[in-house]
């Protein structure tokens, strides 16, 4: 009874988020980390569907093992930047997924449930060409969007991705 005469309410003894009120919004740079990493994701399925033999001249092509290396590699990195609450689903990644697949590829590609969007059937080295040059130009833009530390990691992709284009014969 205390308590109630001196104007206290039971909703004042708590802090923190309300737990009613549901998950709080990622925060801008999760939710810009989750589209590169979508983009990065398209990226590598190109390439994976590129030498899958689908078109023997682009398959044979020696640049594009190692091309793909370096995007696994990119893709570790930014996963490694990613943290997300225990139970938080990622749906806000795959959910970008085909926003990120056709701005990084000159055709749209069909969107896929769960993980980036698959490739169509023939990608030619004009394609991939195109979407690293995509890539490069979006990670550039968003430079002055994200924190410090995260604008020199996309910074760093997307000078990689360049090169690949001129690797790419662009």
């Amino acid at each position: 009874m205390l308590l109630a005469t001196a104007g206290c309410r039971s909703s004042d003894m708590f802090t923190g988020p309300d737990p009613l009120a549901g998950r709080p919004r990622l925060a801008p740079d999760v939710v810009t980390l989750q589209a590169v990493i979508a983009a990065e994701e398209n990226l590598i399925s190109l390439y994976q569907t590129a030498l899958d033999g689908s078109s023997p001249a682009t398959a044979r092509s020696p640049a594009l093992k190692p091309l793909l290396t370096q995007h696994e590699q990119h893709l570790a990195q930014l996963r490694a930047r990613l943290v997300q609450p225990p139970g938080t689903a990622t749906a806000s990644a795959s959910a970008t997924a085909g926003t990120a697949s056709a701005q990084a590829s000159p055709r749209p590609a069909p969107r896929s449930s769960g993980r980036a969007v698959a490739a169509p059937g023939h990608v030619t080295i004009a394609r991939l060409r195109a979407a690293e040059h995509a890539s490069a130009t979006r990670l550039v833009q968003r430079l002055a969007t994200v924190e410090p530390a995260l604008a020199q990691l996309f910074a760093s992709i997307a000078a990689s991705d360049a090169t690949h284009v001129t690797a790419l014969g662009g």
